[in-house]
């Protein structure tokens, strides 16, 4: 694929790069596009890969700029009731809908 509006030099008749990560069921879960003149980020990618790795097995979510170890988003529709199960070390209740918790041990 060409960059749209590329311009007749070089770097604008290069093609885009396309990350896409697809899990075992086949399922693309992420489509990453990069301009042909911008590297990739490798580790933007592995940790993309963790996060959904871990979102997919708990009932959490990973902020923005979350990195492997860091507090999780319990999420919304997890009841109080249930995340004190989910999470026996506990949450911090920011407003009702945002609750931080420790990252749940992967399986992985």
């Amino acid at each position: 694929m060409i960059a749209p509006n590329a311009s007749d030099t070089l770097a604008g008749k290069l093609t885009v790069r396309s990350v896409f990560v697809i899990d075992p069921q086949k399922v693309l879960r992420l489509t990453l596009t990069y301009p042909a003149s911008t590297g990739r980020n490798f580790d933007e990618i592995i940790r993309v890969i963790k996060s959904l790795q871990l979102t997919t097995h708990s009932k959490v979510a990973t902020p923005a700029n979350w990195k492997e170890g860091d507090d999780v988003v319990i999420l919304p529709f997890v009841s109080n009731e249930e995340a004190k199960t989910l999470f026996p070390e506990g949450f911090k209740e920011v407003k009702p809908y945002l609750r931080l918790t420790k990252q749940p041990k992967s399986s992985h």
